[in-house]
C-alpha cells in the first residue's frame, strides 16, 4: 500500500479560493441576470452614490448637461488622455483606460441614456484614441475646456493598491462626441 502524504495548508487555501472564486462569479452572473429576484440590472437611487471597487472618476464634481451637438453629423470618439508623468506600466495605462471609458459611458446613461451622439458612437464601433498628457494641471485645463464646450469629461483617481500613490489623478476621458469638436480640446496632443 502507498501512503498519501496530507494536503498541505497551503493547497487547501488554494482550493478553497479557487472556488470562492468560481463560485462568487456563478453568483454574480445570476444575480445581475435578475435570478434573485429584482431587476436584471440594478441602477443607484436618485441621491445614492454608485460604489466603485478601485478607481473612481470626478463625477460630481462635474454634472454640467452635456450638448447634443445638433448638426454634427460625423464620426464620434471618445479620448483618453494619460499622464505620462507618473510612469505607469502598459498594464496599468490599460486598466486606467478602461475606467475612464466606463466612467464617461455610464455619466451619458445617467444623464442622456437616449442621446444621438451614444447612439452614433454605438453604432460605428466605438472608436477611442489614446493621447499624453505630461501633468495632473494638463488634464484638469483640457477637463475644463471640454466641460466648456459641453462635452462629458471624467478624470479617473487612482486608489493607489498597486503602482501609484492614491489620489492621483491618472487618465481623462473625454466624449464619446463629433470628432471636430473633441478635437478643439485634444486635437493638439501627441499619439499615446
Amino acid at each position: 500500500m502507498t501512503e498519501h502524504a496530507p494536503p498541505s495548508t497551503a493547497n487547501i487555501a488554494i482550493a478553497c479560493a479557487i472556488i470562492a472564486g468560481i463560485t462568487g462569479y456563478f453568483i454574480g452572473q445570476a444575480k445581475s441576470l435578475g435570478l434573485f429576484g429584482g431587476s436584471p440590472v440594478s441602477t443607484p437611487k436618485s441621491g445614492e452614490k454608485e460604489a466603485e471597487d478601485s478607481d473612481e472618476s470626478s463625477d460630481e464634481e462635474n454634472d454640467t448637461d452635456l450638448s447634443d451637438f445638433a448638426g454634427h453629423n460625423e464620426e464620434c470618439k471618445l479620448v483618453l488622455v494619460v499622464r505620462t508623468d507618473l510612469g505607469m506600466t502598459k498594464g496599468k495605462i490599460a486598466a486606467q483606460c478602461g475606467h475612464a471609458t466606463l466612467a464617461c459611458y455610464k455619466h451619458f446613461l445617467r444623464t442622456a441614456p437616449n442621446s444621438p451622439i451614444l447612439k452614433n458612437w454605438e453604432r460605428y464601433g466605438q472608436m477611442k484614441v489614446a493621447l499624453q498628457a505630461k501633468s495632473e494641471e494638463e488634464l484638469e485645463m483640457l477637463q475644463a475646456q471640454a466641460l466648456s464646450l459641453g462635452l462629458c469629461a471624467r478624470i479617473i483617481h487612482d486608489a493607489g493598491r498597486t503602482q501609484i500613490a492614491s489620489g492621483s489623478a491618472t487618465v481623462l476621458g473625454i466624449g464619446p462626441a463629433p470628432k471636430d469638436v473633441v478635437n478643439q480640446v485634444t486635437g493638439h496632443l501627441k499619439l499615446l
